[in-house]
């Protein structure tokens, strides 16, 4: 290595597998930024499931190895890049993506995936808009087309792209209903926008939301799917769609739940976005946090360290409240 070469801590993945591969290194260099590229100081980043699907090395996009996980961060620019005018050393930012990893103590960005974090936002904050905001702008203008005044199920509303999706669908203009799994996530996703919520463990919630929204639900904003299609294809309005945003496994569903109603089933991820549909959300999401309406709520925080128990628990802990981060 270089003389001079400054290091940094940062968590580093040299085998796909279980959280276990996930080892924090302090012998890492700081990256340099080139053409179009940033530095920044992470203070803070978000810790999203897709990051532990890619880990595992079961998801459609495998990095190589070693890599540090992590897209979403926020801090403050170090360094800038030649033709990266946008920025300044000092300047408050968050991204929605990285190139070097985001788990880390620096994180090295292309500028186009950077943007300017408002003062009224702490850098937790910052760290908690990335994959959830913007996915859940995707799947609710891009994919669902959405219009003022149509329902709106946020299936799975308590975590982070659930509560973004809460929030975007108020400002534009949609009746709400939410889900959650436990009295504190059913009490945030009312605060964070939802007209109604309800508590997905109850045996008969399905019955419930049907008896509110009796002419069917017009969009559904499906966080597990392998759980919840079918219930998901019997509650929609005519013309209704069920845009999938996460799942986790197989499921039998029925055909003829979609015909009489010619309702559809919409995938979504938001790798597939051009670079000027990230403009076109990041200009919105903007604006969302100027008037107030952006405000991401923080669940579960813990330090570099404890990567593994994060990865553990975004699966499997007992539901989601607000967005995970981790704190540098």
């Amino acid at each position: 290595m270089a003389t001079g070469q400054k290091l940094m801590r940062a968590v580093r993945v040299f085998e796909f597998g279980g959280p276990e591969v996930l080892k924090l290194r302090s012998d890492i260099a700081v990256p340099i930024p080139k053409d179009h590229q940033v530095l920044i100081k992470v203070h803070a980043c978000g810790v999203n499931p897709v990051e532990t699907y890619i880990r595992s090395g079961t998801y459609s996009r495998k990095p190589l190895l070693p890599y540090t996980p992590g897209s979403d961060v926020a801090g403050v620019i170090e360094a800038v890049g030649d033709n990266a005018s946008a920025f300044k050393k000092g300047d408050r930012v968050f991204t929605s993506s990285t190139i070097s990893g985001g788990y880390a103590e620096y994180a090295l960005a292309a500028d186009h995936t950077v943007y300017k974090l408002p003062e009224k936002l702490d850098f937790k904050q910052g760290a908690a808009i990335g994959i959830p905001y913007f996915t859940a702008y995707r799947a609710l203008i891009h994919s669902a087309c959405v219009k003022a005044g149509e329902s709106v199920l946020v299936h799975g509303a308590s975590g982070g792209v659930g509560l973004a999706a809460c929030q975007i669908a108020r400002a534009y203009g949609l009746k709400i209903l939410g889900t959650a799994g436990t009295e504190e996530g059913q009490k945030i996703v009312l605060q964070n926008g939802a007209h109604e919520v309800f508590n997905h463990r109850e045996v008969n919630y399905i019955d419930k939301i049907k008896y509110v929204g009796e002419k069917g639900i017009d969009i559904i904003i499906e966080m597990l799917a392998n759980v919840n299609l079918s219930k998901d294809l019997s509650l929609l309005s005519h013309g209704g769609r069920v845009i999938v945003v996460g799942s986790r496994g197989t499921i039998e569903i029925n055909p003829r739940d979609t015909m009489a109603k010619e309702s559809s089933i919409i995938g979504v991820t938001l790798f597939s976005s051009t670079k000027e549909e990230f403009q076109q959300y990041a200009a919105a999401l903007q604006a969302g946090m100027e008037i107030g309406w952006l405000k991401p709520v923080i669940g579960s925080q813990y330090p570099l360290e404890k990567v593994a128990e994060a990865h553990e628990n975004i699966i499997h802990g007992s539901g989601a409240t607000g967005k995970m981060i981790l704190l540098l």
